[in-house]
């Protein structure tokens, strides 16, 4: 379907000016010329303004952040693969200014037993986004659980926290997986908005609420008991 500028700020509560400004930027696709002074927009336009408001909005990303998350899209936003890239981009959470080493730089810069990363990358407790790609990230994990081991707190147990966080990431995968089954031209938007919520919103509010929880609860009962 096509729509005229008006239309397409009437749907979308975009001023004509942004939606202008978003096109030289290179954040939206130029609409169709179809004469000196008539243009047209298509759904794609809408989607990718109601996915940049929300991006800006919910999760804080610049202009920049969002142009090269689009740069790596599929030529039809309205793609269930299109879906996952953005998060892949949000959940690696790695600032554009990190530094990255190799594991043979990280290991001497910072000191690390070869060994014991080797245990960590291996029990899933380390997981660097490549191979050979480290950063402060990676380096914060290895300096908590060798605090863990410090006070000894049983290692065990802290694996069992990682097999958790995989167990979750199989679930929410079958979730993103039942939302692009779902898809379709009208309702794109909808999905992408609802794992994006899940994620970034239910996630942190059920796994926080449920510490809170269960620390709430064992308080109670120490206290009772005294």
């Amino acid at each position: 379907m096509e729509y005229k500028i008006s239309e397409l700020v009437a749907k979308t509560n975009v001023p004509k000016s942004t939606v202008l400004y978003y096109i030289r930027e290179g954040l939206l696709p130029e609409a169709k010329k179809l004469k000196s002074n008539v243009h047209r927009y298509g759904n794609e336009h809408i989607e990718l303004l109601e996915y940049i408001k929300y991006m800006k909005q919910e999760v804080g990303s610049s202009n920049e952040q969002i142009k090269e998350i689009l740069q790596n899209k599929n030529q039809s936003f309205s793609s269930s693969s299109s879906m996952i890239a953005p998060l892949m981009q949000t959940l690696g959470s790695i600032p554009k200014d990190a530094k990255h080493y190799t594991k043979e730089g990280f290991i001497e810069l910072f000191s690390v037993d070869a060994e014991f990363l080797e245990e960590l990358l291996r029990d899933g407790l380390l997981l660097p986004l490549a191979e050979d790609d480290f950063t402060q990230k990676e380096l914060s994990i290895v300096r908590l659980i060798e605090k863990f081991k410090s006070v000894g707190v049983d290692y065990e147990i802290i694996k069992e926290y990682a097999l958790h966080a995989k167990a979750l990431a199989e679930l929410e995968l079958k979730m993103q997986k039942k939302l692009c089954d779902k898809r379709d031209d009208d309702n794109f938007s909808t999905l992408w908005k609802i794992m994006f919520d899940t994620l970034f919103g239910a996630k942190a509010y059920l796994f926080n609420r449920s510490t809170y929880q269960m620390m709430h609860k064992a308080l109670k009962e120490e206290i009772s008991k005294k």
